[in-house]
């Protein structure tokens, strides 16, 4: 994403691949309704959730863009993360797959309930 760095999560989906916007606005949408009260920022150049501290992530890239939860989400769900391409943070989501809803949706409210009990659990 090139050119001037954008300030917001509307704006950073605007300024995202075009064949991703669609899974980026998804994405957004989903994460919006688990945690409608979290502060949305834009840091080091990616789409934060913040209630109080980094709840998850999500960014874009040329083919796929990707799901940021806590540490401890990616060993919880690491059964059914096998049938997703992942690195050991995030969940990759390729823009001619479907967006996994469900899991998403399930995963983010595991790190709502549980950003405030992870004193020392590292976020990425």
């Amino acid at each position: 994403m090139a050119g001037k760095r954008p300030a917001t999560i509307a704006e950073y989906i605007r300024a995202a691949p075009a064949e991703g916007q669609s899974h980026l606005l998804r994405l957004y949408e989903i994460l919006r309704a688990v945690a409608p009260e979290a502060e949305e920022a834009i840091k080091w150049g990616t789409p934060f959730f913040v209630e109080p501290r980094f709840v998850f992530a999500f960014s874009a890239h040329k083919a796929h863009c990707s799901f940021v939860p806590i540490t401890s989400a990616m060993e919880v769900f690491s059964k059914e993360l096998d049938e997703h391409p992942t690195t050991k943070g995030l969940l990759k989501i390729p823009y001619d797959e479907p967006v996994p809803e469900d899991l998403i949706r399930r995963m983010a409210e595991y790190c709502l309930q549980n950003v405030s009990e992870r004193d020392d659990e590292s976020f990425w």
